[in-house]
């Protein structure tokens, strides 16, 4: 395995929030220059290699990643293609996947007219195959004793046509998993529901304050317990990225290794730490956030630094859908604690486990007694979905049109902060601070 990491001296200010140290990124052709050395050719050569890569719904600047990837990686294979690694995302159309990877309609038609582009399909069984099986006393033993099931471990069977499983993908903090990245592409990416719905529970058991940019987890242990089951040769190459798109560090090797170094890039890059939470959190959805689903992350990200009783604003004036996917069983279950569903079990036994970890995640933390939720704290949609929709799923509401973003900003001393871009940077409490 390889690294590199970009680390430049710290100019920390004494302010409310701390950012971690300046990191200097990446140019363009650094990064094409430190690929072209440091990613192994003899890894490839000779061999089909199947491409696995994130959505629209990751920061990553995956078209020169791409380009100078398929440059040094098309001569000497047999074949190499791409499958994205949607987990339960909607499809996408040929053209977005090749807007995602930088390809030009003309280019499709004239360079890449060999490359294999597909959608994972999680929900279609003649697309996947089981692997085999994590066994009630593995599950057991990895939760440490929160569960005790026989678990089907399956992925999409494409991955059985390739010699080589090549992930390229960011590391994050993560809410179900710790950090994201490594073998998460293909657990949940591109995996059968019931792993997915498996761990996801799991973290949701947990809670997302308590896993969110931990290294070693449970669930991290079984999406790499799990991966070991895959009859092919993977590799990986993780990258750390900041919020315009630049990189400050990448490494490559196996997908246990190359993300091992990449999250501790993440956990000095991605993570702020502040001196006293906060009443109130406007925290600002990006336009890759196209339904709740996903925007839920402005929530877990800044979670653990809303006051108890405070509000936190997920504020995407661009969104009209809870999910696109799963938005009916959300809506009839609503957003709730944790507490809600478990003291409740057979009131949801036919939901997925999924859709239930999404709901608390999104919810946070609180209680739920003798009947009674107590959630911590109020979360608001100022969305397109309608207050009466908001309230169905006990979620509360503001109209975005009144809302003046830059009157949040400057005033964290009065416990109100505003976060431009939420849902990739973790915000944290300083030991001590409260």
């Amino acid at each position: 395995m390889v690294l590199f990491v970009v680390l430049g001296s710290s100019d920390v200010e004494n302010t409310a929030i701390t950012t971690t140290p300046s990191h200097p990124t990446l140019s363009e052709d650094a990064v094409r220059e430190w690929i072209a050395a440091h990613v192994k050719i003899e890894d490839f050569v000779g061999k089909k290699v199947l491409l696995i890569v994130p959505d629209f719904t990751r920061t990553a600047p995956m078209p020169l990643l791409f380009d100078t990837l398929h440059r040094l990686l098309k001569p000497v294979t047999v074949q190499l293609d791409v499958i994205f690694a949607l987990g339960t995302h909607p499809p996408m159309s040929e053209q977005q996947m090749c807007g995602i990877l930088g390809i030009s309609p003309e280019e499709r038609q004239r360079l890449f007219f060999q490359l294999g582009l597909f959608n994972h399909e999680w929900d279609r069984e003649e697309s996947l195959t089981q692997l085999g099986v994590l066994t009630p006393e593995e599950t057991y033993e990895i939760s440490g004793g929160l569960m005790s099931e026989e678990v089907p471990v399956k992925i999409n069977k494409r991955v059985l046509d390739y010699d080589m499983l090549f992930v390229v993908g960011p590391v994050f903090p993560h809410e179900v998993v710790g950090f994201s990245g490594g073998n998460k592409y293909f657990f949940p990416g591109i995996s059968g529901p019931e792993l997915l719905n498996y761990f996801h529970w799991l973290g949701a058991l947990i809670t997302n304050a308590s896993i969110i940019g931990v290294k070693d987890t449970p669930v991290r242990r079984v999406v790499d317990r799990a991966a070991k089951l895959i009859p092919r040769e993977r590799r990986a190459l993780t990258f750390v990225v900041s919020p315009d798109c630049k990189l400050y560090g990448l490494a490559y090797g196996t997908p246990e290794e190359a993300w091992h170094v990449a999250a501790d890039i993440s956990s000095q890059t991605h993570i702020k730490w502040c001196d006293h939470s906060y009443r109130q959190v406007l925290s600002c959805a990006p336009l890759m956030y196209d339904e709740l689903w996903v925007a839920g992350k402005c929530m877990y990200k800044l979670e653990p630094v809303v006051a108890d009783g405070g509000e936190l604003i997920i504020y995407a004036p661009h969104l009209s859908e809870i999910s696109i996917t799963h938005g009916n069983l959300i809506r009839e279950i609503g957003y709730h604690v944790r507490d809600y569903f478990v003291k409740q079990p057979g009131k949801f036994s036919h939901i997925p486990r999924g859709v239930l970890a999404h709901s608390t995640h999104v919810r946070g933390g609180g209680r739920f007694e003798e009947g009674v939720e107590y959630p911590r704290v109020q979360v608001t949609l100022a969305s397109q979905i309608p207050p009466e929709v908001c309230a169905e799923i006990s979620l509360g509401y503001r109209d975005p049109d009144s809302i003046d973003v830059e009157s949040f900003a400057n005033r964290e001393d009065e416990g109100v902060l505003l976060v431009r871009k939420a849902g990739e940077h973790l915000y944290r409490l300083k030991p001590g601070a409260v």
